[in-house]
C-alpha cells in the first residue's frame, strides 16, 4: 500500500485545541496516525513548508456542484441540496447526483423529504438512503403542515438520518424579499418580521422532541433563533444548526441601492441579529458554517430586486472569509475546521473531516495570511454572483487532497 508522510505542516485538527507541528501519515486513501510520530522509511515525503494542514472543507448545502470553485474554496466534499432543476426526490437521481462529482470532489446528495418538494406527499427516503442519500432535506422551504413534517422526523430517524431544514415560516414569509425595518421599508421591497424564523424553529423542535429525530437547521440567522436552538441542545435534543459567511459579516443594510447580489434567502437581517449570529459562532450554539454555494447569472440577478433569484456563490470565500473569525478572537483555527469539517461530517454519516486514523485522506495545505480580492468578474465559479465583489480577504488552500491524490 502506497505511504504519504506530510512532514513541516502545522495541523489544524478538529479534535484538538491548537495548531501543533506534526506529521501526518496516508495510507492508501486514508489516513493512518498523525501527530508527533516516527516516518517509516519506505513512506514518500511531502513538505508541507510551514503551511497549516486541515481536514479538506466538507460543505453541508450546496446547490450546484461546481468544480473549480470547490478546489479553490477547499472543498473535497459537498451535500448537494435537494432543489435541482429535477428535485432529489427518487433513487436514480440520487445515484446519479452521488457520481457528479468523481474523481475531483465526492458529492453527498441530501434526499427530498417529499414529492417534489411540494411538502405533501413523503418521498421514498428509504430507497434513496439505499441509493446514496446521506439525509432529508426540505429544501428553500419550510413544510407548513405539521403532520407531513412530523412523518418526515419519525420516518428519517427510524433510517438514523438527520433532516435538514429550512427555517422560515412560510405563512409569515411569503413572497417576502427582505427583513422588516428599515432598509426594507426605506426601499420599499416585500418584507417579512425576522421572528418568521423563531417561529419556524420552535414548532420543528417540539416536533423533533415528540419522534425523538435529528435534526439541523441549515441556516440560523437571529437572536431569537438561537435561543431557541441552545435551549434545545441544554435539553439534550439531536439539535444542530448552521450558518454561511453572509449572516455574519452583512447586514441587511448590504441591499441598499436595490445590490441583488445580496439577495439571500433567508434574507440578510439586522445589525443586532448579525452581532448575534457572531456570538452564536463564539460560544459554540452554531454547528456548521456553509458556503450555501448558489452561481446565479445574469438572467437571475440582474433584475428588479424582487424579481431576482436569491443566492449567492460562496464556495471560494468559504474559506477565506470564515478565517475572519480566527482573526478577531471569536474561535480557534482547530475549532473552525470543526465547523467547517468535523461537525458537517459527523452529520453527514462520513468518515472524514478529521485527522482520525481511519478517516479519508482528503486534506488542504492553508496559506492563511495569502492576501487576494475577491472578484465576481474573475471567479471560477460558474457565476460570480457574490456580496462580497471587491473585498480584500485573506487566507486561501494551496494545495488539495482527495484519497490521499493531490488534485
Amino acid at each position: 500500500m502506497n505511504k504519504l508522510a506530510i512532514i513541516n505542516g502545522k495541523l489544524a485538527d478538529p479534535a484538538g485545541q491548537s495548531l501543533g507541528n506534526g506529521v501526518v501519515l496516508i495510507e492508501g486513501d486514508r489516513i493512518a496516525a498523525t501527530g508527533d510520530i516516527p516516518v517509516p522509511e519506505d513512506a514518500q515525503r511531502i513538505d508541507a513548508a510551514g503551511l497549516v494542514v486541515a481536514p479538506g472543507l466538507v460543505d453541508l448545502g450546496v446547490f450546484a456542484t461546481d468544480k473549480p470553485a470547490f478546489h479553490f474554496g477547499g472543498i473535497t466534499r459537498a451535500a448537494l441540496m435537494p432543489d435541482q432543476s429535477l428535485p432529489l426526490d427518487e433513487a436514480g437521481l440520487i445515484r446519479q447526483a452521488t457520481r457528479a462529482g468523481k474523481p475531483d470532489f465526492w458529492v453527498h446528495p441530501i434526499a427530498a423529504a417529499t414529492r417534489g418538494l411540494k411538502g405533501t406527499e413523503l418521498a421514498e427516503i428509504g430507497m434513496m438512503q439505499a441509493a446514496g442519500a446521506r439525509a432529508v432535506g426540505t429544501g428553500r422551504q419550510w413544510i407548513a403542515d405539521s403532520g407531513v413534517m412530523m412523518r418526515v422526523l419519525a420516518y428519517a430517524s427510524g433510517l438514523g438520518l438527520t433532516v435538514i431544514t429550512h427555517a422560515e415560516d412560510g405563512g409569515l414569509a411569503g413572497k417576502a424579499v427582505a427583513t422588516s425595518g428599515e432598509t426594507a421599508t426605506r426601499l420599499g421591497l416585500p418584507h417579512a418580521p425576522a421572528c418568521a424564523e423563531a417561529m419556524a424553529i420552535a414548532r420543528d423542535i417540539m416536533l423533533a422532541r415528540v419522534t425523538g429525530a435529528a435534526i439541523h437547521f441549515r441556516l440560523v440567522t437571529t437572536g431569537a433563533g438561537f435561543d431557541l436552538i441552545r435551549a434545545a441542545k441544554a435539553e439534550g435534543l439531536k439539535v444542530s444548526c448552521g450558518i454561511s459567511p453572509a449572516y455574519l459579516f452583512l447586514a441587511d443594510n448590504a441591499v441598499t441601492d436595490f445590490r441583488t447580489f445580496a439577495r439571500l434567502s433567508p434574507p440578510l437581517r439586522s445589525e443586532d441579529d448579525r452581532k448575534a449570529s457572531i456570538a452564536a459562532v463564539a460560544d459554540g450554539t452554531v454547528d456548521v458554517i456553509t458556503s450555501s454555494h448558489d452561481p446565479r447569472g445574469p438572467e437571475d440577478k440582474r433584475l428588479p430586486f424582487a424579481d431576482a433569484s436569491p443566492g449567492m456563490a460562496g464556495a471560494e470565500t468559504l474559506l477565506a472569509l470564515s478565517l475572519n473569525l480566527v482573526r478577531d478572537g471569536h474561535v480557534s483555527l482547530n475549532r473552525l475546521m470543526t465547523l467547517l469539517s468535523g461537525n458537517p461530517a459527523k452529520i453527514l454519516g462520513v468518515n472524514a473531516g478529521s485527522f482520525a486514523s481511519g478517516s479519508a485522506a482528503d486534506l488542504i495545505f492553508i496559506d492563511p495570511d495569502a492576501p487576494w480580492i475577491v472578484d465576481s468578474e474573475k471567479m471560477a465559479a460558474q457565476a460570480g454572483n457574490t456580496p462580497f465583489d471587491r473585498m480584500p480577504v485573506q487566507g486561501r488552500a494551496r494545495r488539495i487532497m482527495k484519497g490521499g491524490v493531490f488534485l
